[in-house]
């Protein structure tokens, strides 16, 4: 069978390519999931408004990719133009102030470590987090108590029709790990954080460590996962339910529930989305009978899927 043609294209307003049939799997966490129709990475705002006008034009759906955590991408892929941040990293900090203008793009454990580095205090919970600022804003990503909706006073969004607006906080509707983005086809392109300046950068070091240090003793971070995948389903924890049903190791194909953390899948090295489906459909349903809960994903679902998905929707 032929490979698929991904020779590069060049848009009107972009100057870097537009790619066809891209694997995402190696750019996703868990390592799963399908190509994409289109993709394109941009390193500046002015090629990511051409390659969004390019879309529009082309009547192609949009979707933003990440840091690649907290999805799953279905084994078919994902239609229309996908979008990846990961370039977008420009950082303005008013050492001052404690005023903090950071890309979508950024990673939050390298945005941790560098704030910690110059003394500003209020960001050491994300350490652990292996996604983006721009994911982070979306799902109010959180740990150790903290959540990003405490330090956020606004973002900046690119609406459909191309406007860019500021939206402060307050509008977000912010809850545990959700917002009114969730869904919704505006794009985070940078946001405003408000942290504590002129603290001692040892002192901030040694909390943002120990943060890392908890996160690795309690999860398995450095092997392919989705992180969590359930939410909480307060007061209960979604890991402690899904232990003592038994369910620690159940696996399906390459995928299988962490020892480690329960609350984890993991991919093995030969897994696939519906290997990952299936293992969370069954944890759900298991844990329904045992506990007569039924846990909700905080895991988002991407793209085609070989199997019906109406269940998690």
């Amino acid at each position: 069978m032929d490979s698929p043609d991904r020779s590069p294209i060049h848009i009107l307003g972009a100057k870097c390519p537009v790619y066809r049939q891209i694997p995402l799997a190696k750019m996703t966490t868990l390592r799963v999931g399908g190509p994409a129709e289109w993709y394109i990475a941009p390193r500046h705002l002015d090629d990511l408004y051409g390659a969004l006008n390019w879309a529009r034009s082309e009547g192609f759906p949009v979707t933003v990719l990440g840091g690649g955590s907290n999805l799953l991408i279905g084994d078919r892929g994902i239609s229309g133009l996908v979008v990846s941040t990961r370039y977008l990293r420009e950082l303005h900090l008013d050492d001052v102030s404690g005023e903090l203008t950071v890309s979508a793009g950024f990673p939050l454990p390298k945005l941790a470590w560098q704030l910690a580095n110059h003394g500003v205090s209020g960001f050491e919970w994300a350490v652990g987090i292996p996604g983006t600022v721009g994911g982070a804003v979306v799902m109010n990503a959180g740990a150790h108590r903290s959540c990003l909706a405490d330090n956020l006073r606004e973002i900046e969004v690119l609406e459909p029709d191309g406007q860019i607006v500021t939206l402060p906080r307050g509008v977000l509707a912010y809850n545990y790990r959700t917002s009114c983005l969730q869904g919704s086809s505006r794009l985070v392109l940078q946001a405003t954080l408000q942290l504590q300046p002129g603290e001692d950068s040892g002192l901030v070091r040694q909390r943002t460590d120990k943060h890392l240090k908890q996160r690795h003793g309690t999860q398995p971070y450095h092997r392919p996962s989705c992180g969590s995948v359930f939410r909480n389903p307060k007061p209960q924890a979604a890991g402690w339910l899904i232990e003592q049903a038994g369910l620690k190791g159940y696996r399906v194909g390459g995928v299988h529930v962490a020892h480690e953390h329960a609350n984890f899948i993991l991919n093995g090295g030969h897994g696939t989305t519906q290997d990952a489906i299936a293992v969370i459909r069954h944890v759900r349903e298991t844990v329904r009978q045992v506990w007569d809960v039924q846990l909700q994903l905080e895991v988002k679902l991407l793209g085609e899927f070989d199997q019906d998905i109406s269940d998690f929707l």
